[in-house]
């Protein structure tokens, strides 16, 4: 099933039954930015999906399933 990044992104957290704020400090991200993420309202950069994989101990590939190229 594809699912968007933001989407992916608020499953994984709470599957590991992870606050905002729990992996806004693992990841190094702000709690506010990291909602925005979860809602889609942002798109984080290459370097904080990083972050963000790396803090919840999944491949980048696992946030990114589903989300689709931006065409330029």
């Amino acid at each position: 099933m594809r699912k968007d990044l933001h989407v992916q992104l608020k499953f994984l957290r709470e599957e590991r039954n992870l606050s905002l704020d729990d992996l806004a400090l693992k990841a190094r991200v702000g709690a506010t930015r990291l909602h925005s993420y979860e809602t889609g309202e942002e798109i984080p950069s290459v370097q904080t999906i990083m972050k963000l994989s790396n803090a919840l101990e999944v491949p980048a590939s696992n946030l990114l399933d589903g989300v689709e190229p931006v065409e330029q």
